[in-house]
């Protein structure tokens, strides 16, 4: 402002010279004939040409003034405004030259304050939005946000991921638009006509495969209490689903796995009671088949007591240099009793100075329960074969039989407690069905995977795979 003011106060300084040396030009023409003594034709051209010289050397020289001026503190202000502009426009790293004499300084440094003012404000927006981003790409459950108006203005890559949908295809329509399952469909529907918080856990198929979601739906209110829109959070809780399921069948396997024992130790304790006992024949039967049972349970606890035991945080092997081939002599040592009742014979095929880091007692346990099982599903006079190869970093031990061999759909639920193939002749051979997965869960512990291969009448076949060190 006192720039502007200067220049016009320049400006009008320049006009009054002009006019003041116009002036003085008439005068001195007024009063030069007086000092002449002849007042003729060339005296009074000579006054109308050192007028019209004066009056044009005045207006020049104002315009040339005025001129000057004018460049000097027009050229800051148009730098300013051109500066401001930039300011304007969102380049916030603009900035005036300070250090110019005919800049004002306090307008420079007021436009310079704001840019590093906006500079900082959008620096900070910048970095909550990046957060914002972040903290909703990683939550791990889909997000999705409606507006004001009832379209989605906000979503995540869990949610294109669960639904198989972008964010081109999903912003800016409305949840009708976007082809939610119903039941997410209805919730948001009753969210938005209630403004209310509203959660259900919903089962949907993708890709042919169920499904569990919990859904969470609840209004977005701001601080001054206007509605804004709706959040959903859509969480996977399959997993979950599947636990509990497996947690269920867990229970009910145990109950039924322990019932059949005790009710059979029951009803024969029962019938010696009421007078068989004292038919020694009849009591020597089912004596037999009571310490039998009894036997099958006590076994079934142990399993469960050993598999627990694993589970349980804090369970650590007890690492060592082990022989392979020592290691499998041993395990075949303990079943031999039951492969010579069978008249079957074991065929090992074990490198002598193989040596692994590991546990022995363990792995000596994850042979027996192998060795056992192909006893026990094969026919007699058949051959277990035992293999083990090195490969790289990893030992390799395979325990092939000649078994009646397991349905291929049987092959994924093999390794979970309780499952049998054949129920009734896995009681007859005295399996607690917790065999495999205690094997499954000593072969992870070590930090290897097992397989299994089958094939109907022809056999199965295990394989484990375990690295030679442990790991740290």
């Amino acid at each position: 402002m006192r720039k502007g003011l200067y220049s016009r106060l320049v400006i009008a300084c320049a006009i009054l010279l002009s006019v003041l040396l116009t002036g003085l030009g008439i005068v001195l023409g007024q009063f030069f004939p007086l000092f002449a003594e002849d007042s003729d034709l060339t005296l009074q051209r000579q006054y109308w040409i050192f007028l019209i010289l004066t009056l044009a050397t005045a207006f020049v020289l104002s315009l040339f003034i005025a001129m000057r001026m004018m460049l000097q503190y027009a050229r800051p202000i148009d730098e300013m405004t051109k500066i401001a502009t930039q300011i304007a426009r969102g380049d916030y790293l603009a900035r005036v030259e300070t250090n110019e004499l005919e800049y004002d300084n306090n307008l420079a440094k007021a436009i310079n304050k704001i840019a590093s003012n906006l500079q900082e404000m959008s620096t900070i927006q910048v970095m909550e939005k990046e957060r914002l981003k972040t903290l909703v790409e990683s939550m791990g459950s889909g997000l999705l946000m409606f507006g004001r108006g009832g379209t989605v203005n906000l979503l995540n890559e869990v949610f294109e991921k669960t639904f198989g949908l972008t964010e081109n295809e999903v912003v800016g329509k409305t949840f009708k638009d976007i082809g939610l399952p119903i039941a997410i469909e209805n919730l948001i529907e009753d969210v938005f006509m209630t403004e209310q918080v509203r959660a259900q856990q919903v089962r949907i198929d993708i890709s042919d495969h169920p499904s569990y979601m919990s859904v969470y739906g609840a209004p977005v209110i701001g601080l001054h209490g206007n509605w804004l829109g709706i959040v959903v959070v859509i969480h996977d809780i399959t997993e979950l689903v599947r636990l509990e399921e497996v947690r269920k069948d867990f229970v009910a396997n145990v109950s039924h796995e322990l019932r059949t024992p005790v009710t059979s130790i029951k009803g024969f304790t029962e019938t010696l009671l009421d007078g068989a006992m004292h038919e020694p024949v009849i009591m020597t039967e089912f004596l037999g088949i009571i310490q039998k049972e009894s036997d099958r349970l006590h076994l079934l606890i142990d399993d469960l007591l050993e598999l627990s035991g694993m589970e349980r945080e804090g369970f650590t092997l007890k690492y060592a240099d082990v022989n392979v081939k020592e290691m499998i002599d041993d395990a075949v040592r303990i079943v031999s009793g039951n492969m010579e009742r069978k008249k079957m014979k074991i065929l090992a095929e074990i490198p002598q100075d193989l040596i692994i880091e590991a546990d022995s007692d363990r792995l000596i346990q994850v042979m027996v329960n192998l060795l056992s099982n192909a006893i026990n599903y094969s026919k007699e006079e058949t051959t277990v074969t035992v293999t083990v190869t090195r490969s790289k970093n990893e030992v390799v031990m395979t325990v092939r039989d000649q078994g009646i061999g397991i349905e291929q759909s049987e092959l994924p639920r093999l390794f979970e407690r309780f499952y049998r193939v054949d129920r009734a002749r896995s009681r007859d051979s005295g399996g607690t069905g917790l065999g495999l997965a205690i094997v499954k869960h000593l072969v992870e512990i070590h930090g290897g995977t097992v397989e299994v291969n089958s094939a109907i009448g022809v056999g199965t076949t295990f394989c484990i795979h375990l690295p030679c060190k442990r790991s740290k």
